[in-house]
């Protein structure tokens, strides 16, 4: 099975050179007026060198380049062109690899910059199996949920630590539930889940509750559909404690439903995967 599932994400070309003439200055000289041209003084390049990234997921991009859609420590998810990546003697081709810790330096401004150096720094065991396919669903969400230019630092660490207990064969499961939690908290869409919203007060361990994508738990009515939990589960993903399997059970089914929410009916291909295989 291919498990590079991941959408190919839209990004616009780099923007075209301005067609406008360069401003001139207009002088009064007394007998008429006198136009001149006015140099245009070149900006200095924009350039970032040596940052922390990992390729999230890369396509064809023209003939022998490739679009790079990366996730950097300081700068947070960019595009790249790695041009001539696609080249059989590219030094580019067999080190943009995902799930490889790389030192990545670009050039530019625009939406998609310019990739100039790319080394891999190591430091990781290679993703295998079930893991691989797990992976690519951290990317994928990271792809769909993650705004450009938008710098998470802790969310990169939580990234690199999630591949790091993955490949250690922790259990998929629970590594899966930090890290989607963690996404949520980090980009500012999560609600305090230790807290319900009727009383303003902790929820209570054997309280069953629903969970308001915007507003956060309250006790469950008897018409509601969304997933219910205790409160002891939404106590025990607070503290990031999955040794119960009710909890392991639960936040399962909360997660796919917050993630759904905030996703905006966007299908995550490598999630309905993990579904119909491991049941994660």
């Amino acid at each position: 099975m291919d498990t590079d599932t991941l959408d190919q994400t839209e990004l616009e070309a780099p923007p075209k050179a301005s067609t406008k003439a360069p401003v001139r200055n207009i002088k009064n000289t007394g007998t008429g007026v006198k136009v001149s041209r006015r140099s245009k003084t070149p900006e200095k390049e924009y350039r970032i060198v040596a940052q922390p990234g990992f390729v999230l997921h890369s396509y064809p991009y023209k003939e022998t380049s490739l679009i790079v859609d990366v996730l950097s420590r300081d700068h947070g998810r960019i595009a790249l062109v790695a041009k001539g990546a696609k080249r059989p003697h590219s030094q580019l081709r067999g080190v943009l690899q995902t799930f490889q810790p790389l030192s990545l330096s670009w050039s530019g401004k625009s939406e998609v910059r310019t990739l100039i150096a790319a080394e891999w720094v190591g430091g990781l065991l290679p993703l295998e199996k079930s893991a691989l396919l797990c992976g690519f669903y951290l990317n994928e969400l990271l792809v769909k949920l993650l705004a450009r230019d938008d710098p998470h630092p802790a969310l990169f660490d939580h990234y690199v630590s999630a591949l790091n207990q993955l490949a250690h064969n922790e259990p998929a499961a629970i590594v899966l539930r930090k890290f989607e939690l963690a996404l949520l908290n980090e980009t500012g869409v999560a609600i305090d889940i230790s807290v319900c919203t009727e009383t303003d007060s902790p929820v209570e361990l054997q309280q069953i509750y629903v969970v308001d994508p915007e507003n956060g738990p309250r006790p469950v009515r008897p018409s509601d559909r969304w997933p219910a939990v205790t409160g002891k589960t939404l106590i025990d993903m607070d503290k990031q404690d999955y040794s119960d399997p009710s909890t392991q059970t639960q936040s399962k089914h909360l997660m796919r439903f917050l993630l759904a929410h905030h996703l905006g009916g966007v299908q995550l291909n490598t999630r309905q995967i993990l579904i119909d295989l491991l049941q994660l």
